[in-house]
């Protein structure tokens, strides 16, 4: 595939066609379109790139019915997708999916974003599969990387599990900045923020995917492999067999009480508490567990153990953007415990950290990791 990329960069990475897409397309639809990503693919912005890539579809197939699976939330990253693409994207059987996870998780540690993004594509691929294309925006930490011809570091990961497993890629990102070198579009239509782009920005990148869609759906490419016909890991620790354990399993001591959560799209039930002292206990097989919240300045802090060890206490940061709640945030407590049987407690405290205003704890999440 021809590249517009003005760097020794690519913007396209073809590794594979879209068998099952062009077999939905032919037959009429319907085509089920799936995203994952953060707040620059959440759907309840108007203008995000999902936006003008759906109106390409809609206009280039007029005959087929265009279904839109939106799964992105904001400020989150594949480590919470790993549970969320189960019950929003599997579920709903999307038939091609696009994933964007290159800013969000440029924060975490490589290893760690390394086994969460594996583990969501192997989650994607299993059974039958479907088709995937990945996707990276651009972060200001990029820029430096990126203007002087390097890949970041974020979006080469993913670039070295797209290779392995043979999944296409767009640098949505590169294509915008190549925009603004080459004065089509000024950087404040981009990027105002350095992260959330405007609607000319959103453009661009819906742009990049729909010459790339363009193009790879008037080839015949090779399938992507699925299934039985998956390669081994490329890291045995992947989270590609993580769970979601259910409250019935969850023992309380204290005011805890169970209730639909209307606030958080994502959430369906939230076990909550505003005491400090009341606890929980819960009982898994696995090596580690992560922790789901509508987290914000109003959240409580918490101190837990597992197995009977020494108590951690959670000290997490509260950026001047989050609100009193309303942030799905993830604390993974462990990924390296031996393999088998343990418990965990966990017991809600006011704690010191910065900007914390209250004690409201609401878990909407225990993740198992296998």
């Amino acid at each position: 595939m021809q590249t517009l990329s003005t760097l020794n960069l690519p913007v396209y990475q073809t590794r594979c066609g879209l068998a099952r897409t062009r077999v939905k397309i032919a037959a009429g639809g319907p085509l089920t379109v799936g995203f994952l990503g953060g707040s620059i693919t959440d759907g309840r912005v108007p203008y995000n790139w999902p936006e003008p890539v759906t109106a390409w579809l809609v206009e280039r197939f007029p005959g087929v019915r265009i279904v839109v699976e939106n799964a992105a939330i904001g400020a989150t990253g594949s480590e919470l997708a790993v549970f969320h693409a189960e019950p929003h994207i599997i579920a709903h059987d999307c038939d091609l999916v696009l994933v964007e996870y290159a800013v969000n998780d440029g924060g975490e540690p490589p290893v760690k974003r390394m086994r969460t993004r594996e583990g969501l594509l192997r989650k994607l691929l299993a059974g039958t599969g479907r088709d995937v294309l990945l996707v990276y925006t651009f972060g200001q930490d990029m820029y430096a990387d990126m203007i002087a011809g390097r890949v970041p570091p974020s979006v080469a990961d993913f670039e070295t599990l797209g290779a392995y497993y043979g999944i296409s890629s767009v640098w949505m990102g590169l294509h915008a900045l190549e925009e603004v070198k080459a004065g089509r579009m000024r950087w404040e239509e981009w990027l105002p923020d350095g992260v959330h782009p405007q609607f000319r920005g959103s453009f661009s990148y819906g742009t990049a995917v729909t010459t790339w869609l363009a193009q790879a759906l008037a080839t015949d490419l090779p399938a992507l492999p699925v299934g039985a016909a998956l390669p081994a890991p490329l890291d045995a620790g992947h989270w590609g067999d993580a769970y979601a354990l259910p409250f019935e399993q969850i023992t309380t001591t204290g005011p805890w009480h169970v209730r639909r959560w209307p606030s958080l799209k994502w959430l369906d039930q939230v076990l909550e508490t505003a005491a400090p002292g009341a606890g929980l206990r819960f009982e898994f097989d696995g090596r580690g567990v992560t922790l789901g919240f509508d987290f914000g300045r109003n959240a409580s802090e918490f101190r837990w153990r597992i197995d009977g060890g020494d108590w951690q206490i959670s000290n997490r940061d509260r950026p001047d953007w989050a609100g009193p709640e309303g942030w799905y945030r993830l604390s993974t407590l462990a990924d390296d415990l031996p393999a088998g049987h343990h418990t965990c407690e966990l017991e809600v405290i006011h704690g010191n950290a910065a900007n914390c205003s209250g004690t409201t704890c609401r878990l909407g999440l225990v993740g198992v990791i296998v």
